[in-house]
């Protein structure tokens, strides 16, 4: 306890990557932040950072303390919280990593909602198509398709994730559009490449019916970004699978149209990640409250609108610890 000043300077400064702007941050002077930072390091008896006139780098010994660091400020603040929450205090900052597409084409607009009815939440969003290490990086929230092979998250089900083959209006103009699965061979497509690989078998379901295309690689647009999937399907380049969580704005303006409306591609559906040990802000809960409803009137527009029938039934509120694999697919 007496050192958790100069761990809160050394975890800021490691996350800016500069002492003199971490000291700014807890109002010390360069000098008083570096005598702070040295004095720690002393007691330690390790040197935590590599120190250069441009740069300040983390040691191998400054990368396992950080991690602890982390935990423990971590912990505090928790306790802080747990005191708050007994005033039902909705404030603070929420961290949130999520997928590229949803992130800027959906939750930015619902976090800006979010705010007009509690103005002292501020937002950290991280955009990414991996999964964070929530206990090594300061995340309060992952939203992810699938649910993670691992037992330390909770895994709360937002909503279920119909994902959908879909074209701009102007492909579909020049070159018409499939009635059946099979027809898919006469179409150019856009296939999203993950770490296991490139998706390119689409499976799709009606009623008791099973059909699968194998898109040929060597005919079709392939990337491993989902945005870049997204926009060659807006520029008229062919069809693609995507969420229609990540296409929900183009389906609504018309930017792309549902196509094969009465045929279902393998669902993953959208879980909220956290910490299973640690105290969840109100400003977390509440949040999660808030998503859970928008996902589920966002869903029954979206599929009177585009014609998008049997879907899952509407995700329950309980939390559900993260046990099942993450599921395999385009978004």
């Amino acid at each position: 306890m007496n050192n958790l000043g100069d761990i809160r300077l050394f975890v800021e400064a490691a996350q800016l990557g500069s002492l003199s702007a971490a000291g700014r941050k807890l109002g010390l002077t360069p000098a008083a932040a570096s005598a702070r930072l040295a004095k720690l390091e002393s007691g330690l008896k390790a040197r935590l950072f590599e120190r250069t006139t441009r740069q300040l780098r983390l040691t191998e010994e400054g990368r396992l303390f950080l991690q602890g660091c982390r935990q423990a400020l971590g912990a505090l603040d928790d306790a802080q919280m747990a005191l708050q929450a007994g005033q039902n205090v909705v404030r603070g900052k929420v961290r949130i990593s999520t997928t590229s597409d949803f992130g800027r084409n959906l939750l930015m607009h619902w976090l800006d909602e979010f705010n007009a009815l509690y103005p002292d939440v501020t937002f950290g969003l991280a955009l990414s198509d991996s999964l964070s290490n929530l206990v090594q990086e300061d995340i309060d929230l992952a939203i992810r398709f699938g649910v993670p092979p691992d037992s330390s998250l909770v895994a709360r089900r937002l909503a279920p994730n119909p994902r959908v083959v879909c074209a701009s209006p102007d492909y579909v103009e020049r070159y018409g559009q499939p009635e059946h699965p099979r027809d898919l061979a006469r179409f150019h497509c856009i296939v999203l490449s993950t770490a296991s690989g490139p998706v390119n078998e689409w499976r799709f379901t009606r009623g008791d019916e099973v059909e699968v295309y194998t898109v040929p690689l060597d005919a079709a647009r392939e990337t491993n970004d989902g945005a870049v999937a997204r926009e060659w399907a807006l520029r008229g380049y062919g069809i693609v699978v995507k969420s229609m969580w990540d296409v929900e704005a183009d389906l609504r303006s018309d930017g792309l149209r549902v196509l094969l409306p009465g045929w279902r591609y393998p669902d993953a559906p959208l879980h909220a990640l956290y910490h299973r040990n640690r105290f969840m802000a109100p400003r977390v809960r509440v949040l999660l409250d808030f998503l859970a409803e928008r996902f589920t009137r966002t869903l029954a527009e979206l599929e009177a609108r585009c014609g998008y029938t049997d879907t899952p039934e509407p995700p329950d509120s309980a939390d559900a610890a993260a046990q099942t694999s993450a599921g395999k697919g385009a978004r």
